[in-house]
C-alpha cells in the first residue's frame, strides 16, 4: 500500500467519487494489492476527482499541493499517489492519525 520510491513514497488508493463527503473510509483488497480506500465528494469529470484527491492528501499531510500528484490511473479508480519529500514510514505516521483502521 505505501512503499519508498525515489525522492519519496507512494500510496495506492481506491477511489469512490460523487460519496457524501471526502474522507479514507477503510482498506481495499488484500496483500500486495491492497490500498487505501478514499471517498470523494467531487465527480469524475474533466479531472476534478483527481485534483480533489491531491488537495485531500496534501492537507491531510500537511504538505503543499505541488508535492502530491498521481502518478498513475488518471482515468481508473485504482490509483497511485506519489509524496515528494516523504519516506515510506513518515507518510504511514502522518496518515495514521486520520482514519479509524491501521495502515500495514
Amino acid at each position: 500500500m505505501i512503499h519508498n520510491y525515489a525522492g519519496g513514497a507512494s500510496l495506492a488508493v481506491r477511489v469512490q467519487p460523487r460519496a457524501s463527503r471526502t474522507a479514507i473510509t477503510g482498506v481495499y483488497g488484500e496483500g500486495e494489492e491492497q490500498a487505501l480506500k478514499v471517498a470523494l465528494m467531487a465527480p469524475p469529470v474533466e479531472g476534478r476527482a483527481n485534483e480533489a484527491l491531491t488537495e485531500f492528501f496534501a492537507k491531510l499531510t500537511g504538505r503543499s499541493r505541488s508535492s502530491v500528484t498521481v502518478a498513475s490511473g488518471d482515468h481508473s479508480r485504482n490509483k497511485v499517489l506519489h509524496f515528494s519529500g516523504l519516506t515510506a514510514e513518515e507518510l504511514k505516521k502522518l496518515l495514521s492519525p486520520h482514519q479509524r483502521i491501521v495502515i500495514p
